[in-house]
């Protein structure tokens, strides 16, 4: 029985993976992460890193982080309370939509996940307080691969949905993208 539906999304390798809740009476189950069904959405790797995340305020932004060679690594991001809008932008220097940026609702209730390929950065922004995220990650975090893009850098034009309440002071220090990087990769 599978337990997921992929969905392709407008970036190359960038997926939608909705999952299939079984209940009754007594609540509801679902499967988190299945080697076996999201190798064909892409997953190639083991998972090397589980990590659980808390936002505490509505409208704080994290993100956009990524790692560089050879620590580059491929996420599923899911939601497991509260609403985020989760953001990944395209930071491969050959590819035809580079620096483009596509966004998804992901909740507790629709059970959506991000499957974030290799070469894209990542983000989100919290649409209520008290959000937790679990994220699945195919490398350890490596401090010296890690890069980012300011997500209020006007060259993305990320469209937050709500005005930005939180920021970290790292994410707001990213630089802004220059036409230096065009062609030539982050």
């Amino acid at each position: 029985m599978k337990r997921f539906r992929v969905t392709n999304l407008p970036l190359a390798g960038l997926k939608l993976v909705e999952r299939q809740r079984l209940g009754d009476n007594r609540g509801s189950l679902s499967r988190l992460f299945c080697r076996d069904e999201l190798v064909a959405a892409g997953w190639v790797k083991p998972v090397a890193q589980i990590n659980h995340a808390v936002t505490a305020m509505r409208g704080t932004v994290r993100g956009m982080h990524f790692q560089r060679p050879p620590h580059d690594e491929m996420k599923l991001v899911s939601c497991l309370r509260g609403e985020v809008w989760d953001v990944a932008v395209d930071v491969r220097a050959h590819s035809p939509t580079f620096l483009h940026w596509h966004a998804e609702h992901l909740s507790a209730e629709n059970g959506r996940a991000l499957l974030i390929p290799e070469g894209f950065a990542h983000g989100l922004q919290s649409l209520t307080d008290d959000v937790e995220l679990l994220y699945c990650h195919s490398e350890a975090y490596d401090t010296s691969s890690e890069r980012g893009l300011n997500p209020q850098d006007e060259r993305l034009a990320i469209t937050w949905p709500l005005p930005i309440t939180e920021l970290s002071a790292r994410d707001a220090a990213y630089r802004l993208i220059t036409i230096e990087f065009e062609g030539v990769g982050l």
